[in-house]
């Protein structure tokens, strides 16, 4: 009798399938991608034409109310193209692509990673960060356990980077164009009515912000308000949306509402980081007496001082990166004279630039 072997079920056959299912896998996608770049040199963009869409597309008022957004950095507000305006870019200019994708999950945290691709000249700018299933509260936060609530933060997380990297592949004339041109429909399309300062105290009460609040920001009864200040207020919410600035920052919270307290907390934050990594730069006798004075204050159980303009001046000359400049430039609100705040917001923008020109 001849014996018959009976093949496992475990054994290499399942794990052969797998790696062969894998391996298809990964040829689809290379074949994909070969296509699409194929394609778009074959075909490549006009740019003449594609100026001529996004253009059209900013003179639309439902994408130019959220073209931009606003924010405060060092005594100064800076605006930029929002995600929106950054979306309609790449579907106009064509040959592109961009997004977010979540690369693994563990221990509450998830990798991700933003993307954009440029197939014409096969150009890629690619940011990973991770995003904590976290959402801080007043009372100190709390885990985030449903689906839906997971996707949307890093939904809102991946956003800013994946603006980032769009904007790194586009021409930075052809953003200022679209800008220029939304921010010329925000001013034809603005009629000032009952209906629109109604809608807009009603957004701007999601973040806790009321009528009082903006009247006190605008110094003026919404009645008299302008349409330059309505301008000034979308780009503000739109920040707000975005997740680019708190509340706190455009307007006199109260201390006890979770708005300021989340962006004072915030702030806090960003000083302490800034405090700790001069600390370990040798930095000049002043700025080391004033870290030394501080930490002896805060060993003493009181409240420590504010940073000075020297310590200030040398964390923004350190600076070796956009991030750490941005946190150094977050200190120039503690200084009480108008005179340093302005040399300091100078100082701020010459380093930037140099940061930018790669010095």
């Amino acid at each position: 009798m001849n014996d018959v072997q009976i093949a496992n079920p475990f054994g290499d056959t399942p794990k052969q399938a797998t790696g062969a299912l894998v391996a298809a896998e990964q040829s689809k996608a290379i074949a994909e991608v070969q296509a699409a770049l194929l394609i778009a040199r074959a075909h490549p963009r006009d740019p003449r034409r594609a100026m001529d869409r996004i253009l059209q597309d900013c003179m639309r008022p439902s994408l130019a109310t959220e073209a931009t957004y606003q924010y405060a950095r060092g005594g100064n507000d800076i605006t930029g193209p929002s995600i929106r305006l950054a979306e309609t870019l790449a579907k106009r200019w064509g040959n592109m692509e961009a997004g977010v994708k979540e690369l693994s999950r563990s221990n509450g945290v998830s990798e991700c990673m933003a993307y954009a691709w440029d197939y014409e000249t096969n150009y890629r700018d690619v940011r990973t960060f991770t995003v904590r299933h976290w959402r801080d509260t007043r009372d100190g936060g709390y885990a985030l356990k449903d689906e839906r609530d997971i996707y949307e933060l890093i939904a809102n997380n991946g956003s800013r980077r994946k603006r980032a990297c769009i904007l790194a592949l586009i021409d930075g004339d052809v953003v200022e164009a679209a800008l220029a041109q939304c921010k010329a429909t925000q001013a034809a399309e603005v009629d000032v009515t009952d209906e629109l300062i109604a809608n807009m105290v009603t957004r701007f009460e999601s973040f806790g912000v009321t009528k009082e609040l903006i009247e006190r920001r605008i110094q003026r009864h919404l009645s008299a308000i302008t349409p330059a200040m309505v301008v000034s207020l979308r780009n503000i919410y739109n920040s707000l949306r975005d997740g680019m600035s708190a509340p706190a920052e455009w307007f006199d919270m109260p201390a006890s509402d979770p708005a300021a307290n989340v962006a004072a907390a915030a702030n806090d934050s960003r000083a302490a980081s800034v405090k700790s990594r001069m600390r370990a730069r040798k930095t000049p006798r002043a700025a080391r007496d004033t870290q030394a004075a501080n930490d002896a204050t805060v060993a003493a159980g009181d409240e420590p001082p504010a940073p000075t303009y020297a310590f200030i001046a040398e964390a923004l000359k350190g600076a070796k990166t956009v991030e750490a400049l941005n946190e150094a430039a977050d200190l120039i609100r503690h200084i009480g004279d108008e005179t340093q705040r302005n040399e300091l917001a100078d100082l701020y923008s010459t380093r930037a630039a140099d940061l930018e020109d790669g010095a």
